[in-house]
Protein backbone atom coordinates (compact mmCIF):
# COMPACT_ATOMS: atom_id res chain seq x y z
CA UNK A 1 0.00 0.00 0.00
CA UNK A 2 2.69 2.37 0.94
CA UNK A 3 4.64 1.61 -2.16
CA UNK A 4 1.67 2.22 -4.35
CA UNK A 5 0.97 5.67 -2.74
CA UNK A 6 4.47 6.96 -3.25
CA UNK A 7 4.34 6.28 -6.90
CA UNK A 8 1.07 8.03 -7.39
CA UNK A 9 2.38 11.24 -5.79
CA UNK A 10 5.39 11.30 -7.99
CA UNK A 11 3.25 11.23 -11.05
CA UNK A 12 1.21 14.09 -9.95
CA UNK A 13 4.29 16.04 -9.29
CA UNK A 14 5.81 15.16 -12.60
CA UNK A 15 3.06 14.63 -15.09
CA UNK A 16 4.02 13.23 -18.43
CA UNK A 17 2.52 14.28 -21.62
CA UNK A 18 1.91 11.26 -23.78
CA UNK A 19 2.00 13.25 -26.98
CA UNK A 20 5.20 15.10 -26.22
CA UNK A 21 7.89 12.66 -25.02
CA UNK A 22 10.95 14.28 -23.55
CA UNK A 23 14.31 12.88 -24.63
CA UNK A 24 16.94 12.58 -21.98
CA UNK A 25 19.47 15.35 -22.04
CA UNK A 26 22.94 14.35 -22.14
CA UNK A 27 25.56 16.31 -20.40
CA UNK A 28 27.45 18.57 -22.71
CA UNK A 29 24.88 18.37 -25.53
CA UNK A 30 22.42 21.03 -26.93
CA UNK A 31 18.97 21.22 -25.43
CA UNK A 32 16.24 19.43 -27.22
CA UNK A 33 14.68 21.03 -30.32
CA UNK A 34 11.24 21.53 -28.84
CA UNK A 35 12.54 23.56 -25.93
CA UNK A 36 14.39 25.98 -28.21
CA UNK A 37 11.25 26.47 -30.27
CA UNK A 38 9.27 27.41 -27.22
CA UNK A 39 11.88 29.96 -26.20
CA UNK A 40 11.88 31.51 -29.62
CA UNK A 41 8.10 31.71 -29.53
CA UNK A 42 8.24 33.49 -26.19
CA UNK A 43 10.81 35.96 -27.57
CA UNK A 44 8.62 36.70 -30.58
CA UNK A 45 5.61 37.28 -28.34
CA UNK A 46 7.56 39.74 -26.17
CA UNK A 47 8.77 41.70 -29.21
CA UNK A 48 5.27 41.77 -30.67
CA UNK A 49 3.85 43.06 -27.40
CA UNK A 50 6.42 45.86 -27.26
CA UNK A 51 5.62 46.79 -30.86
CA UNK A 52 1.89 46.94 -30.16
CA UNK A 53 2.42 49.11 -27.09
CA UNK A 54 4.60 51.47 -29.10
CA UNK A 55 2.04 51.62 -31.91
CA UNK A 56 -0.75 52.38 -29.47
CA UNK A 57 1.29 55.09 -27.86
CA UNK A 58 2.05 56.61 -31.25
CA UNK A 59 -1.58 56.46 -32.28
CA UNK A 60 -2.55 58.18 -29.06
CA UNK A 61 -0.03 60.91 -29.74
CA UNK A 62 -1.57 61.47 -33.18
CA UNK A 63 -5.07 61.57 -31.77
CA UNK A 64 -6.02 58.23 -33.33
CA UNK A 65 -6.53 56.35 -30.11
CA UNK A 66 -10.04 55.44 -29.10
CA UNK A 67 -9.60 55.38 -25.34
CA UNK A 68 -10.31 58.20 -22.95
CA UNK A 69 -7.39 60.59 -22.58
CA UNK A 70 -6.77 63.75 -20.62
CA UNK A 71 -7.49 66.85 -22.78
CA UNK A 72 -4.39 68.91 -23.73
CA UNK A 73 -3.68 72.00 -21.70
CA UNK A 74 -4.45 75.48 -23.26
CA UNK A 75 -1.52 76.93 -25.23
CA UNK A 76 0.17 80.07 -23.90
CA UNK A 77 -1.29 83.42 -25.14
CA UNK A 78 0.48 84.75 -28.20
CA UNK A 79 1.32 88.37 -28.83
CA UNK A 80 3.88 91.01 -28.02
CA UNK A 81 3.86 93.59 -25.28
CA UNK A 82 4.33 97.34 -25.44
CA UNK A 83 4.51 100.11 -22.89
CA UNK A 84 2.08 102.99 -22.70
CA UNK A 85 4.17 105.94 -23.90
CA UNK A 86 3.85 109.71 -23.73
CA UNK A 87 4.07 111.35 -27.15
CA UNK A 88 2.47 113.82 -29.59
CA UNK A 89 -0.12 112.74 -32.14
CA UNK A 90 -0.79 114.47 -35.44
CA UNK A 91 -3.81 113.65 -37.57
CA UNK A 92 -3.07 113.80 -41.30
CA UNK A 93 -5.69 113.88 -44.02
CA UNK A 94 -5.22 113.32 -47.74
CA UNK A 95 -7.04 115.01 -50.63
CA UNK A 96 -6.58 114.71 -54.37
CA UNK A 97 -5.09 117.53 -56.42
CA UNK A 98 -3.80 118.31 -59.90
CA UNK A 99 -0.27 119.38 -60.80
CA UNK A 100 0.11 122.01 -63.52
CA UNK A 101 0.84 125.65 -64.22
CA UNK A 102 -2.50 126.96 -63.03
CA UNK A 103 -5.36 128.51 -64.94
CA UNK A 104 -4.49 130.33 -68.16
CA UNK A 105 -5.13 134.09 -68.09
CA UNK A 106 -5.66 136.32 -71.15
CA UNK A 107 -2.80 138.70 -71.91
CA UNK A 108 -3.87 142.36 -71.78
CA UNK A 109 -3.15 142.99 -75.47
CA UNK A 110 -3.91 146.64 -76.29
CA UNK A 111 -2.36 146.76 -79.73
CA UNK A 112 -4.90 147.14 -82.54
CA UNK A 113 -4.56 145.58 -85.94
CA UNK A 114 -4.01 142.18 -87.51
CA UNK A 115 -2.20 139.38 -85.71
CA UNK A 116 0.78 138.46 -87.88
CA UNK A 117 2.76 136.12 -85.57
CA UNK A 118 2.00 133.91 -82.56
CA UNK A 119 4.33 131.80 -80.36
CA UNK A 120 4.09 128.06 -79.80
CA UNK A 121 2.03 127.05 -76.74
CA UNK A 122 4.28 126.33 -73.79
CA UNK A 123 6.92 128.87 -74.82
CA UNK A 124 8.56 130.71 -71.93
CA UNK A 125 9.01 134.47 -72.36
CA UNK A 126 11.06 136.84 -70.20
CA UNK A 127 11.83 140.53 -70.11
CA UNK A 128 12.47 141.94 -73.58
CA UNK A 129 11.02 138.96 -75.48
CA UNK A 130 8.37 139.37 -78.16
CA UNK A 131 5.01 137.93 -77.13
CA UNK A 132 3.28 138.33 -80.49
CA UNK A 133 3.27 140.65 -83.51
CA UNK A 134 0.42 142.91 -84.56
CA UNK A 135 0.66 144.56 -87.98
CA UNK A 136 4.18 143.13 -87.91
CA UNK A 137 5.05 145.24 -84.88
CA UNK A 138 6.41 143.35 -81.86
CA UNK A 139 4.52 143.42 -78.57
CA UNK A 140 7.25 143.20 -75.93
CA UNK A 141 7.13 141.75 -72.41
CA UNK A 142 8.43 143.95 -69.57
CA UNK A 143 8.30 143.41 -65.80
CA UNK A 144 6.05 145.44 -63.53
CA UNK A 145 2.78 145.60 -61.69
CA UNK A 146 1.42 148.83 -63.18
CA UNK A 147 -0.37 148.23 -66.49
CA UNK A 148 0.41 150.25 -69.58
CA UNK A 149 -2.29 152.91 -69.67
CA UNK A 150 -0.82 155.74 -71.77
CA UNK A 151 1.78 156.51 -74.41
CA UNK A 152 5.19 157.41 -73.04
CA UNK A 153 7.42 160.17 -74.40
CA UNK A 154 8.33 163.81 -74.11
CA UNK A 155 5.31 166.07 -73.70
CA UNK A 156 4.73 169.23 -75.70
CA UNK A 157 4.85 172.39 -73.63
CA UNK A 158 1.81 174.63 -73.39
CA UNK A 159 2.12 177.36 -76.07
CA UNK A 160 2.03 181.00 -74.98
CA UNK A 161 -1.19 182.99 -75.51
CA UNK A 162 -1.73 184.04 -79.15
CA UNK A 163 -1.41 187.85 -79.42
CA UNK A 164 -1.30 188.01 -83.20
CA UNK A 165 -3.57 190.77 -84.59
CA UNK A 166 -4.09 192.60 -81.34
CA UNK A 167 -3.44 196.30 -80.86
CA UNK A 168 -1.77 198.26 -78.16
CA UNK A 169 -3.98 200.16 -75.74
CA UNK A 170 -5.09 203.57 -77.04
CA UNK A 171 -3.13 206.68 -76.13
CA UNK A 172 -4.27 208.95 -73.39
CA UNK A 173 -7.12 211.18 -74.53
CA UNK A 174 -7.79 209.15 -77.66
CA UNK A 175 -10.57 206.67 -78.30
CA UNK A 176 -11.54 203.97 -80.73
CA UNK A 177 -8.00 203.43 -81.95
CA UNK A 178 -7.64 207.05 -83.27
CA UNK A 179 -5.10 209.65 -82.36
CA UNK A 180 -7.84 212.16 -81.44
CA UNK A 181 -7.28 214.19 -84.63
CA UNK A 182 -10.02 216.29 -86.23
CA UNK A 183 -10.46 214.03 -89.20
CA UNK A 184 -10.97 210.97 -86.92
CA UNK A 185 -8.84 208.74 -89.24
CA UNK A 186 -7.37 205.60 -87.86
CA UNK A 187 -3.67 205.13 -87.73
CA UNK A 188 -3.53 201.31 -87.16
CA UNK A 189 -1.02 199.82 -89.55
CA UNK A 190 -0.13 203.19 -91.15
CA UNK A 191 2.26 204.73 -88.75
CA UNK A 192 4.82 203.53 -86.26
CA UNK A 193 3.57 205.82 -83.61
CA UNK A 194 1.21 205.25 -80.80
CA UNK A 195 -1.69 202.93 -81.39
CA UNK A 196 -0.08 201.05 -84.31
CA UNK A 197 -1.10 197.44 -85.08
CA UNK A 198 1.23 194.42 -84.54
CA UNK A 199 -0.55 192.07 -86.96
CA UNK A 200 2.49 191.74 -89.18
CA UNK A 201 4.84 190.58 -86.34
CA UNK A 202 6.23 186.91 -86.43
CA UNK A 203 4.77 184.46 -83.79
CA UNK A 204 7.05 183.62 -80.84
CA UNK A 205 8.95 180.28 -81.04
CA UNK A 206 7.30 177.18 -79.46
CA UNK A 207 8.75 176.11 -76.09
CA UNK A 208 10.78 172.85 -76.04
CA UNK A 209 9.05 169.54 -75.02
CA UNK A 210 8.82 168.90 -71.32
CA UNK A 211 9.61 165.66 -69.43
CA UNK A 212 6.70 163.28 -68.72
CA UNK A 213 6.36 162.32 -65.08
CA UNK A 214 4.81 159.38 -63.28
CA UNK A 215 5.34 155.97 -61.67
CA UNK A 216 4.77 154.32 -65.05
CA UNK A 217 7.81 156.21 -66.32
CA UNK A 218 9.90 154.87 -63.44
CA UNK A 219 8.70 151.33 -64.18
CA UNK A 220 9.52 151.63 -67.89
CA UNK A 221 12.94 153.19 -67.32
CA UNK A 222 13.82 150.40 -64.87
CA UNK A 223 13.14 147.84 -67.60
CA UNK A 224 15.00 149.84 -70.22
CA UNK A 225 18.08 149.99 -67.99
CA UNK A 226 17.81 146.27 -67.20
CA UNK A 227 17.89 145.55 -70.93
CA UNK A 228 21.21 147.42 -71.18
CA UNK A 229 20.09 150.81 -72.49
CA UNK A 230 21.64 153.69 -70.54
CA UNK A 231 22.25 157.42 -70.82
CA UNK A 232 19.44 158.54 -68.53
CA UNK A 233 18.56 158.59 -64.85
CA UNK A 234 16.08 155.98 -63.69
CA UNK A 235 13.46 158.13 -62.02
CA UNK A 236 9.93 159.34 -62.59
CA UNK A 237 10.88 161.70 -65.45
CA UNK A 238 10.91 160.77 -69.14
CA UNK A 239 13.67 163.07 -70.34
CA UNK A 240 15.51 163.59 -73.58
CA UNK A 241 18.04 161.02 -72.36
CA UNK A 242 15.24 158.49 -72.01
CA UNK A 243 14.02 159.41 -75.47
CA UNK A 244 17.40 158.68 -77.04
CA UNK A 245 17.61 155.34 -75.24
CA UNK A 246 14.13 154.45 -76.54
CA UNK A 247 15.26 155.24 -80.07
CA UNK A 248 18.15 152.79 -79.75
CA UNK A 249 15.81 150.15 -78.35
CA UNK A 250 13.36 150.67 -81.21
CA UNK A 251 16.13 150.21 -83.79
CA UNK A 252 17.01 146.89 -82.16
CA UNK A 253 13.38 145.80 -82.49
CA UNK A 254 13.25 146.88 -86.12
CA UNK A 255 10.83 149.73 -85.41
CA UNK A 256 10.98 153.36 -86.54
CA UNK A 257 13.06 155.35 -84.05
CA UNK A 258 10.39 157.71 -82.81
CA UNK A 259 11.52 157.91 -79.19
CA UNK A 260 7.95 157.30 -78.04
CA UNK A 261 6.44 154.09 -76.61
CA UNK A 262 2.95 153.30 -77.89
CA UNK A 263 0.13 152.04 -75.70
CA UNK A 264 0.13 148.60 -77.38
CA UNK A 265 3.90 148.20 -77.68
CA UNK A 266 4.43 146.81 -74.17
CA UNK A 267 2.74 144.31 -71.83
CA UNK A 268 3.77 144.14 -68.18
CA UNK A 269 3.87 141.05 -65.96
CA UNK A 270 5.40 140.34 -62.56
CA UNK A 271 7.96 137.97 -64.06
CA UNK A 272 8.53 135.34 -66.68
CA UNK A 273 5.44 133.85 -68.30
CA UNK A 274 4.54 130.61 -70.01
CA UNK A 275 2.47 131.30 -73.09
CA UNK A 276 -0.66 129.24 -73.58
CA UNK A 277 -3.26 128.78 -76.26
CA UNK A 278 -4.07 131.54 -78.72
CA UNK A 279 -7.62 132.82 -78.90
CA UNK A 280 -7.35 133.90 -82.54
CA UNK A 281 -5.71 132.61 -85.68
CA UNK A 282 -3.11 134.37 -87.73
CA UNK A 283 -4.77 137.10 -89.71
CA UNK A 284 -7.42 137.71 -87.08
CA UNK A 285 -7.90 140.96 -85.22
CA UNK A 286 -5.92 141.53 -82.03
CA UNK A 287 -7.82 141.86 -78.78
CA UNK A 288 -7.83 140.99 -75.11
CA UNK A 289 -8.38 137.26 -75.80
CA UNK A 290 -5.65 137.00 -78.40
CA UNK A 291 -3.22 135.01 -76.23
CA UNK A 292 -3.22 133.43 -72.77
CA UNK A 293 -0.43 132.88 -70.28
CA UNK A 294 0.44 131.32 -66.93
CA UNK A 295 3.37 131.54 -64.57
CA UNK A 296 6.42 129.38 -65.19
CA UNK A 297 6.34 127.64 -61.79
CA UNK A 298 4.40 124.41 -61.45
CA UNK A 299 1.78 124.36 -58.75
CA UNK A 300 -1.03 122.20 -57.39
CA UNK A 301 -4.72 123.04 -57.43
CA UNK A 302 -7.09 121.23 -55.04
CA UNK A 303 -10.86 121.51 -55.31
CA UNK A 304 -11.42 121.32 -51.56
CA UNK A 305 -14.80 120.73 -50.00
CA UNK A 306 -16.21 124.07 -48.95
CA UNK A 307 -17.48 122.49 -45.73
CA UNK A 308 -14.08 120.97 -44.84
CA UNK A 309 -11.65 123.60 -46.10
CA UNK A 310 -10.64 124.94 -42.69
CA UNK A 311 -7.14 123.55 -43.31
CA UNK A 312 -6.74 125.78 -46.38
CA UNK A 313 -5.20 128.87 -44.80
CA UNK A 314 -2.73 130.95 -46.75
CA UNK A 315 0.81 130.09 -45.70
CA UNK A 316 -0.04 126.64 -44.32
CA UNK A 317 2.70 124.09 -45.01
CA UNK A 318 1.78 120.64 -46.28
CA UNK A 319 3.14 117.67 -48.22
CA UNK A 320 2.48 116.84 -51.87
CA UNK A 321 3.02 113.26 -53.04
CA UNK A 322 3.85 112.96 -56.73
CA UNK A 323 2.50 110.10 -58.87
CA UNK A 324 5.68 108.09 -58.17
CA UNK A 325 5.28 108.58 -54.40
CA UNK A 326 7.98 111.23 -54.03
CA UNK A 327 7.04 113.73 -51.26
CA UNK A 328 7.50 117.45 -51.99
CA UNK A 329 6.96 120.33 -49.58
CA UNK A 330 4.21 122.79 -50.49
CA UNK A 331 2.53 125.88 -49.14
CA UNK A 332 -1.01 127.23 -49.54
CA UNK A 333 -0.75 130.33 -51.74
CA UNK A 334 -4.39 131.28 -52.27
CA UNK A 335 -7.91 130.09 -51.51
CA UNK A 336 -10.89 130.83 -53.73
CA UNK A 337 -13.70 132.85 -52.22
CA UNK A 338 -16.51 131.49 -54.38
CA UNK A 339 -17.76 127.93 -53.90
CA UNK A 340 -18.63 126.01 -57.05
CA UNK A 341 -20.57 122.79 -57.37
CA UNK A 342 -19.21 119.99 -59.57
CA UNK A 343 -21.82 120.90 -62.19
CA UNK A 344 -20.42 124.43 -62.38
CA UNK A 345 -23.60 126.14 -61.15
CA UNK A 346 -21.95 128.13 -58.38
CA UNK A 347 -23.01 125.81 -55.59
CA UNK A 348 -26.76 126.13 -56.10
CA UNK A 349 -27.30 122.54 -57.17
CA UNK A 350 -25.66 119.56 -58.78
CA UNK A 351 -24.82 116.10 -57.60
CA UNK A 352 -21.93 116.89 -55.28
CA UNK A 353 -20.83 119.14 -52.46
CA UNK A 354 -19.60 122.64 -53.38
CA UNK A 355 -15.84 123.12 -53.55
CA UNK A 356 -13.39 126.00 -53.47
CA UNK A 357 -10.10 126.07 -55.41
CA UNK A 358 -6.96 125.97 -53.26
CA UNK A 359 -3.65 126.82 -54.97
CA UNK A 360 -0.48 125.29 -53.51
CA UNK A 361 2.99 126.48 -54.52
CA UNK A 362 6.04 124.20 -54.64
CA UNK A 363 9.32 125.86 -53.76
CA UNK A 364 11.59 123.03 -54.95
CA UNK A 365 10.77 122.90 -58.65
CA UNK A 366 13.74 120.61 -59.32
CA UNK A 367 12.18 117.91 -57.17
CA UNK A 368 9.38 117.68 -59.74
CA UNK A 369 11.77 116.62 -62.46
CA UNK A 370 10.29 116.93 -65.94
CA UNK A 371 6.75 116.25 -64.77
CA UNK A 372 4.50 119.10 -65.91
CA UNK A 373 1.03 117.82 -65.08
CA UNK A 374 -0.77 114.93 -63.46
CA UNK A 375 -2.73 113.81 -60.39
CA UNK A 376 -1.11 114.21 -56.97
CA UNK A 377 -2.05 113.62 -53.34
CA UNK A 378 -1.96 116.44 -50.82
CA UNK A 379 -1.51 115.63 -47.13
CA UNK A 380 -2.34 118.24 -44.53
CA UNK A 381 -2.37 118.29 -40.75
CA UNK A 382 -5.79 118.15 -39.16
CA UNK A 383 -5.89 117.86 -35.38
CA UNK A 384 -2.84 117.66 -33.14
CA UNK A 385 -2.45 116.42 -29.56
CA UNK A 386 0.77 116.98 -27.65
CA UNK A 387 2.12 115.24 -24.54
CA UNK A 388 -0.55 112.53 -24.36
CA UNK A 389 -0.45 108.81 -23.48
CA UNK A 390 -0.71 106.52 -26.49
CA UNK A 391 -0.50 102.86 -27.51
CA UNK A 392 -0.69 101.10 -30.88
CA UNK A 393 -4.26 100.78 -32.09
CA UNK A 394 -3.83 96.98 -32.16
CA UNK A 395 -3.51 96.96 -28.35
CA UNK A 396 -7.15 98.01 -27.91
CA UNK A 397 -9.64 95.28 -26.98
CA UNK A 398 -13.43 95.48 -26.83
CA UNK A 399 -14.81 94.93 -23.33
CA UNK A 400 -17.90 92.82 -22.70
CA UNK A 401 -19.54 95.61 -20.76
CA UNK A 402 -18.83 98.06 -23.59
CA UNK A 403 -16.06 100.45 -24.49
CA UNK A 404 -12.38 99.67 -24.90
CA UNK A 405 -9.69 98.37 -22.63
CA UNK A 406 -6.12 97.19 -22.42
CA UNK A 407 -4.86 93.76 -21.35
CA UNK A 408 -1.96 93.82 -18.95
CA UNK A 409 0.80 91.21 -19.01
CA UNK A 410 -0.75 89.37 -16.04
CA UNK A 411 -4.07 88.87 -17.86
CA UNK A 412 -6.06 91.70 -16.29
CA UNK A 413 -8.14 94.12 -18.35
CA UNK A 414 -8.24 97.84 -17.56
CA UNK A 415 -10.65 100.36 -18.99
CA UNK A 416 -9.16 102.86 -21.43
CA UNK A 417 -10.75 106.01 -22.82
CA UNK A 418 -9.74 106.69 -26.42
CA UNK A 419 -8.95 110.03 -28.03
CA UNK A 420 -7.17 110.96 -31.25
CA UNK A 421 -6.19 108.22 -33.71
CA UNK A 422 -3.10 109.04 -35.80
CA UNK A 423 -0.22 107.21 -37.49
CA UNK A 424 -1.27 103.82 -36.11
CA UNK A 425 -1.45 105.09 -32.52
CA UNK A 426 -4.37 106.02 -30.32
CA UNK A 427 -4.59 108.40 -27.41
CA UNK A 428 -5.63 106.56 -24.21
CA UNK A 429 -6.51 107.54 -20.68
CA UNK A 430 -8.17 106.22 -17.54
CA UNK A 431 -7.60 105.69 -13.81
CA UNK A 432 -5.47 102.59 -14.34
CA UNK A 433 -3.64 103.81 -17.45
CA UNK A 434 -0.24 105.24 -16.69
CA UNK A 435 2.98 105.88 -18.56
CA UNK A 436 5.17 102.77 -18.73
CA UNK A 437 2.30 100.30 -18.15
CA UNK A 438 3.01 97.08 -20.05
CA UNK A 439 0.07 95.93 -22.17
CA UNK A 440 -0.36 93.03 -24.56
CA UNK A 441 -1.01 93.27 -28.28
CA UNK A 442 -3.18 90.23 -29.10
CA UNK A 443 -2.32 88.23 -32.20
Amino acid sequence: MSGAGTETGAKAAHPVEPTDPVDPVREGTAPPRNAGRRRRNRTILVVAAVTVVAAVAAAGGLGLGGGEEKPPSAPPRAGSTVAVARTSLVERTSVEGTLGYGAEIPLPVKATGTVTWLPEPGTTAERGDTLLRVDDRPVVLLYGTLPMYRELGMTAATPPPDTTGTTNPPASGGAGGTDGGADGATTGGTTGGKGTSTGTDAPPPSPPPQPMRGMDVLQFESNLAALGYTGFTVDEKFTSGTERAVERWQKTLGLPATGRVGLGDVIYSTGRVRLGQAGVRLGGPAGENTLTYTGTSRKVVVNASAAEASWAVRGTELTVKLPDGTPVKGRVASVGRQATAPGGDGGTGGGGAPTVPVTITLADQRALGRLESGPVTVEYVGRKRENVLAVPVAALVALAEGGHGLETTDGRFVTARTGLFADGLVEVGGPAVREGLKVRIPQ
